[in-house]
C-alpha cells in the first residue's frame, strides 16, 4: 500500500466507524433512559401509527368502564328506592287487613288511615327522585354503549320504569280517589298487584345490573389485553437493549482507540522525509 500525506483511508474509515457506533450508544441510551424503543418516528413509523391507535382505544376502554360505573350507580339508587316502595307497600297491604277486622272502632280505623295517609305520600316522593338530576322513573330508555367503539348494537339499554304509573306502577294506591283504607277504590288485590308491579321492576333492574357486570368484565380484560399489545410494539426488552448498550459501548471504545491510531500513520511518510 502506498504511503502518502494527503490521503488517511484508515482514519477516514474508522471516523465513519466511530461515529455509527456512538449513534448506536446513543439510541440504547434513549431508549433505556425513556423505557420505549420507538423514540423517534423513524425508529419504527409503522409500529408508532399501530400503537397510538391501541393506546387510544385503551384509553377509551377505560372510558367505557366509566360509563357502566356510573350507570350501575344508577340503577342501584333506583333499586334502592323500589326496595323501599316494596316496604311500604308490605305495610300498607298490613294496614288494610288489620283495618278489615270488625273488632276495630272508628277511633282505630282513624289512626290507621293517619299512617296509611302518610304512607300515601311517602310513594308519591318516590315516584320523583332523582340520580345526578336524572330521573329514577319515568317512560325513557336510555341507551349505554359498553364497547370503546360505540357500537349501538351491543349497547345496553336501561329500560324507563314508571313507578307513577296505574297499570305498570303505584298509581294506584296514590290516586286522589283513595283516601282511606276504607275507599272502594283500595283493595288488597290492588296493593298485590302494585307489588307485583315493583317486584317485576326490581327483576328487571337486577338484569340490566348483571349484564353491566359482564360487560365491565370484558371491558377490563380487553384493556389489559390493548396494553399489552402496546407494550410489545412500544417497550424497550431491557435486557436486549443492555447488551446492545454494552457492545456499542465497547465499538466506541475500540474505534475511538483505532481513530487515534490511524491518525498516527502520516508520521510515517514524515520519517521517510527526514
Amino acid at each position: 500500500m502506498s504511503v502518502v500525506i494527503n490521503t488517511n483511508y484508515a482514519a477516514t474509515v474508522a471516523a465513519n466507524n466511530l461515529v455509527s457506533s456512538n449513534d448506536g450508544l446513543q439510541k440504547s441510551l434513549n431508549r433505556l433512559s425513556s423505557g420505549t424503543k420507538i423514540v423517534n418516528p423513524s425508529d419504527d413509523a409503522g409500529g408508532l401509527a399501530v400503537s397510538m391507535k391501541l393506546a387510544a382505544a385503551a384509553r377509551r376502554q377505560g372510558a367505557v368502564s366509566t360509563n357502566i360505573g356510573n350507570s350501575v350507580s344508577f340503577l342501584q339508587t333506583q333499586d334502592g328506592a323500589l326496595k323501599i316502595a316494596g316496604k311500604v307497600l308490605e305495610r300498607m297491604s298490613e294496614l288494610k287487613t288489620l283495618y278489615t277486622d270488625p273488632t276495630k272502632n272508628s277511633g282505630d280505623k282513624a289512626n290507621y288511615d293517619a299512617e296509611f295517609t302518610s304512607l300515601q305520600a311517602q310513594l308519591s316522593s318516590l315516584t320523583s327522585e332523582k340520580f345526578n338530576g336524572v330521573s329514577l322513573f319515568g317512560t325513557s330508555n336510555m341507551s349505554i354503549a359498553v364497547t370503546e367503539d360505540g357500537s349501538t348494537s351491543s349497547a345496553v339499554t336501561i329500560y324507563g320504569r314508571d313507578l307513577s304509573s296505574t297499570a305498570t306502577g303505584i298509581a294506584a294506591l296514590t290516586a286522589t280517589a283513595v283516601t282511606s283504607l276504607g275507599s272502594t277504590a283500595l283493595t288488597l288485590q290492588s296493593i298485590s298487584d302494585a307489588i307485583q308491579n315493583v317486584a317485576t321492576f326490581r327483576a328487571s333492574n337486577g338484569a340490566e345490573q348483571s349484564r353491566f357486570s359482564f360487560a365491565s368484565e370484558l371491558l377490563t380484560i380487553n384493556k389489559a389485553n390493548l396494553e399489552a399489545a402496546t407494550s410489545r410494539i412500544m417497550d424497550v426488552d431491557v435486557a436486549q437493549e443492555s447488551t446492545q448498550l454494552a457492545r456499542f459501548n465497547t465499538l466506541v471504545q475500540a474505534g475511538t482507540a483505532m481513530l487515534a491510531q490511524a491518525n498516527q500513520s502520516p508520521q510515517t511518510a514524515l520519517k521517510l522525509l527526514q
